[in-house]
């Protein structure tokens, strides 16, 4: 293909996808654009309307969105020296132009002349509100501000993608760097067998070891490192692995202690020229929140709230590691507190997190979630073959939505899936990526390649092409890949996510899909890890993968009666996230050059288990903060905000039946298929008939 990222075929060639095309591809896109624009603000002023404007400035940018997010997509999941080079090289002119969008003065003014006709004054709910969230959008980048700052925001847009894709690249690097290769499996001692032979799978991997003298390669990926935390005996090793996780973004040549001040700055600095005391202020003023005080606000009442059983919980712990080793009560040490919260799991409901994982093998854990999506929300979730072509190889596969044949993917374990509504229409399709690799970002995400909209007046629909991704325990040895509960609630997370925009009916694509309020945008993703608690979702999904028998019910009462374990803990761990992000954001941008661990600490104090060793700041590691100009800057509070709403609005679902169509198809009605076509807070009321109640949180939590 003479220009592969700029195809518009819905599935995508993968395989001609090289990063020597991006280059002189994305030039192309970009000259497009700005042709487009030119047009868009050259036309009659007295024939102009919404389609002309508003929907014209939505498509005047498609096709770069498009072949930029295949760059990026790559990025994240193929990284290569010669793709990162590519994408770095290009990364400052696509940065600068979108930058220049809201900044160009004939755009702005073709905008405000629009607004104040009468149709826009005339205009339908939903193209009106289009219209003002354009406009507001544009006055947040800066659209009114004077030339000089202009310029000046200009600069910093492309300074922050720079920097914060170096800070990207570092956090990976360091992550890929570190290994430990053990020799001797009596330091594995305590791990899960899976565990242990997903080490030796790694090793043999890397070419380490043979069948008579197995070796064992341990990473800082979260399958490898979270059972050592959990279940290893050997303290060193514990302490081997923390040692080299706080290290990820930290100290060499990956260091990214200056990257965070820098970014921090910049992004002062841009919150400044538009009027702003602080970036959280700048940030939320299109979020629920609109501020970053009222933010801060939620993180410490919530705080408040949660305070006293934190510290109990905190006391039990430290008295249950002295009972256990006959010593007096003392602070544990960072690598020993997974360790113990697990034995005196254990111990208290007779419950370990392994017994689980037989019951969650991938396939039907995925087979089982598509069947919950087509009884509560009448949806269709089908896989299509898929075929992987290597570097350098060639092949055919089906290019158009409704062809058969293999789907090319960008690598093996990638598959395809297609979704139908009730009508057998098709809306939609998506790519799954679910275990870790050296050239694939840590972490789980959801994301479209392609945004789709509904069937308006002559235009036929325009499908969504969505992906989810994660790190999950992969499969060793021709066994299914088994999964533990976490892992299973974060495929339902990511998978709510991709509901919402596959889900999406709004003609208008700026306000489809998961182009949402960042603090409503959780709320699908989350309302979605409830079905993983109730006993009539999970015997849909939780099977033996040998003797396909669902979760015993011996075992399962077990699984509930340790599900608010350590609750308080884990809310204050979010909780320490969002309050270090508005901090430093709010108060402290400006503190360049002050000892980042040391602040951190005295942030955070009220908010962290005392331990023996005080952990390092987790900023320099932080990719939701640090890893993208905006990304969830300012924003981290949302996880909390919108489990406020899940937490509430899956009551409903309790109270009228987990696996009741009537409410799945109300929830789809009336919240995922809306997008942003109106007030989130109207969208949760009209589905529950009311405001939120905050204390849902807490009750789900067993704490009030």
């Amino acid at each position: 293909m003479a220009q592969p990222f700029l195809t518009q075929d819905f599935q995508i060639r993968w395989s001609s996808l090289s990063p020597s095309c991006i280059q002189a591809d994305i030039q192309t896109a970009l000259q497009e654009a700005d042709a487009n624009i030119n047009r868009l603000t050259e036309q009659d002023r007295g024939k102009m309307n919404f389609d002309s404007v508003v929907l014209a400035l939505d498509e005047s940018t498609r096709h770069l969105n498009e072949a930029w997010g295949l760059v990026q997509h790559l990025d994240a999941l193929c990284n290569s020296p010669e793709l990162r080079e590519a994408h770095n090289a290009m990364l400052p002119q696509v940065s600068a132009f979108f930058a220049k969008i809201p900044l160009n003065e004939h755009l702005w003014d073709l905008l405000e002349t629009y607004s104040k006709t009468e149709e826009a004054r005339d205009l339908p709910p939903v193209k009106k509100r289009a219209l003002k969230e354009t406009m507001e959008s544009f006055i947040q980048a800066g659209a009114d501000l004077p030339p000089e700052k202009k310029k000046r925001l200009e600069e910093l847009e492309s300074e922050l993608s720079q920097a914060t894709q170096k800070y990207s690249e570092n956090v990976l690097d360091s992550t890929n760097k570190w290994e430990l290769i053990i020799t001797d499996v009596a330091r594995l001692k305590g791990m899960p067998p899976s565990a242990i032979e997903a080490a030796r799978a790694e090793a043999i991997a890397k070419g380490l070891g043979s069948p008579e003298e197995p070796q064992y390669r341990i990473t800082l990926k979260a399958p490898s490192m979270i059972p050592v935390m959990e279940y290893a005996e050997d303290e060193s090793l514990r302490k081997a692995v923390w040692e080299g996780s706080t290290n990820i973004g930290r100290g060499g040549e990956h260091d990214n202690t200056d990257l965070v001040w820098k970014i921090l700055r910049l992004r002062h600095e841009k919150a400044q020229i538009m009027g702003k005391t602080n970036f959280a202020d700048h940030v939320l003023q299109q979020r629920m929140a609109k501020t970053g005080q009222s933010a801060l606000n939620f993180i410490e009442n919530l705080h408040h709230k949660v305070k006293a059983a934190f510290d109990r919980e905190t006391i039990q712990l430290q008295e249950y590691r002295a009972d256990a080793v006959g010593q007096a009560t003392d602070l544990l040490q960072p690598w020993e507190v997974a360790f113990w919260s697990e034995k005196q799991r254990k111990a208290e409901y007779d419950f370990d997190e392994e017994e689980l994982r037989p019951y969650f093998p991938l396939d039907k854990v995925l087979g089982g979630m598509f069947r919950l999506a087509e009884i509560v929300f009448d949806l269709r979730i089908v896989g299509r073959d898929v075929v992987y072509y290597g570097s350098g190889e060639t092949g055919t596969a089906s290019t158009q939505p409704g062809e058969l044949g293999p789907v090319e993917v960008w690598h093996p374990d990638v598959k395809f899936y297609e979704v139908r509504n009730e009508k057998g229409v098709h809306i939609g399709s998506f790519y799954a990526d679910w275990h870790p690799r050296d050239s694939k970002r840590g972490g789980a995400w959801m994301n479209y390649l392609k945004g789709g909209v509904p069937p308006s007046g002559d235009r036929d629909r325009r499908l969504h092409l969505g992906l989810i991704c994660g790190n999950m325990t992969p499969p060793v040895d021709g066994k299914p890949a088994l999964l533990t509960h976490d892992e299973v609630c974060t495929v339902f997370h990511e998978f709510g996510h991709l509901l919402h925009q596959l889900c999406g009916n709004v003609e208008i694509p700026s306000l489809n899909g998961v182009n949402v309020y960042w603090d409503f945008v959780e709320l699908p993703s989350q309302l979605m890890e409830n079905f993983c608690w109730e006993r009539e979702s999970l015997d849909l999904f939780a099977r033996h993968h040998e003797t396909n028998e669902p979760i015993p019910a011996k075992l399962f009462k077990k699984v509930i009666a340790a599900k608010n374990y350590r609750s308080a803990s884990d809310i204050m761990r979010q909780l320490s996230f969002g309050k270090l992000d508005l901090e430093l954001h709010m108060h402290h941008a400006t503190d360049e050059g002050a000892d980042l661990d040391q602040l951190s600490r005295q942030l955070l104090k009220p908010y962290l288990m005392p331990l023996k060793t005080e952990n390092p700041s987790m900023a320099r590691r932080f990719g939701h903060l640090f890893s993208s100009p905006v990304g969830y800057a300012s924003g981290y509070y949302s996880y909390k905000w919108a489990e406020v709403l899940d937490a509430d609005a899956f009551t409903r679902f309790q109270t009228e039946g987990v696996l009741n169509p009537k409410v799945g198809r109300d929830y789809r009605d009336k919240i995922l298929s809306k997008g942003n076509s109106e007030d989130p807070a109207k969208l949760f009321k009209d589905f529950m008939g009311r405001d939120p109640e905050p204390v849902a949180l807490l009750i789900r939590a067993g704490l009030a």
